[in-house]
């Protein structure tokens, strides 16, 4: 006798048809961002050993990279800086022919197909690996500003279709903003690093961009990852400063800190799924642990359903041969 005084949900679950018919959240290559280690020189691509199958590549390498993006429909890829010399002032940064000036000017004269998001900041380009002018051992915040503003206009200059602000210096993307309109770049929108935690997922990257502090830490300027209201006050500046995009980082920890800015700012959410989270995958996928296709994907979903709209990831070339495959 069939029991009618209970739901019965499983109707809903089976087949795979049934299943992808009421499906509520869909992950597709259109949501990806790949993040590309660009250093000065020739005949480079060195693999960084903390994040295996990511690699820091010289110009000569670009085609190969630019080619395999746009053959897998990746639209979009976001571009860092390794430079050989560095100062206290992070002078590399903004040199209208630093090697991210070169990168963007190398991509946009071989292809328009892909959107070029330049990450604005010093850290890679100080000697003393900070997102900023040290003073009595800290960042000073309006004096790092300028400085900001230099770089995303040249960026912008050098035909950056998306400048990503990540130094988290308070008043960051208003004087940004102000800086591209005044260039004439009013057509180019800010991809704000909005809700930055000071998180302990970001060591592979800095062995990737050679950004290390080499003294202290980020804290005074990267959000406490205890902090949740702190994260809407932080996003919620950046709007009324004209940010474009929010990017919330790192991702898995803070699918919470994701649903909330979602909830609260009609504008396209960013997820950055950051090298920590990369590398502990790879590593147990590399040992036989883990499925991790299987992993990257149901992780991936999970960024997407609370309320993630675009991830950054390192897996953005396999998740886009996943869904090929699929």
């Amino acid at each position: 006798m069939k029991n009618s005084e209970f739901s019965r949900h499983r109707r809903l679950r089976t087949s795979q048809t049934m299943r992808r018919f009421v499906r509520e959240t869909d992950l597709t290559v259109d949501d990806l961002v790949y993040p590309l280690f660009i250093v000065e020189g020739e005949n480079i691509k060195n693999e960084v050993s903390s994040m295996p199958g990511v690699f820091q590549i010289s110009l000569d390498y670009l085609d190969d990279e630019i080619d395999e993006l746009v053959s897998l429909g990746i639209p979009s890829l976001l571009l860092f800086g390794v430079p050989k010399e560095k100062d206290e002032v992070g002078s590399g940064a903004y040199d209208p022919n630093g090697i991210v000036q070169q990168a963007i000017r190398h991509i946009k004269n071989k292809t328009d197909q892909l959107l070029i998001i330049a990450d604005t900041c010093l850290c890679e380009y100080t000697s003393h690996g900070h997102c900023g002018v040290i003073e009595h051992q800290d960042v000073d915040n309006d004096k790092s500003l300028p400085l900001h503003v230099k770089t995303a206009v040249t960026q912008a200059e050098a035909g950056a279709d998306i400048i990503a602000p990540s130094n988290m210096m308070d008043g960051f993307v208003s004087e940004i903003r102000k800086g591209l309109d005044e260039a004439g770049f009013e057509n180019i929108p800010i991809m704000s690093y909005a809700v930055k935690y000071a998180s302990a997922f970001y060591g592979p990257f800095r062995d990737a961009a050679d950004s290390t502090p080499q003294f202290g830490d980020r804290k005074t300027y990267q959000m406490d990852p205890a902090n949740r209201l702190e994260a809407l006050r932080e996003a919620a500046s950046d709007i009324e400063e004209g940010a474009d995009f929010l990017i919330v980082k790192p991702a898995l920890s803070y699918m919470d800190i994701i649903r909330d800015v979602k909830n609260q700012h009609p504008v396209p959410v960013v997820a950055y799924n950051v090298s920590g989270e990369y590398s502990m995958v790879k590593a147990a996928s590399l040992n036989g642990w883990v499925d991790e296709k299987a992993i990257v994907l149901e992780k991936f979903i999970a960024m997407k359903r609370a309320g993630a709209d675009i991830i950054i990831t390192y897996f953005a070339k396999d998740v886009a041969k996943w869904l090929q495959d699929n």
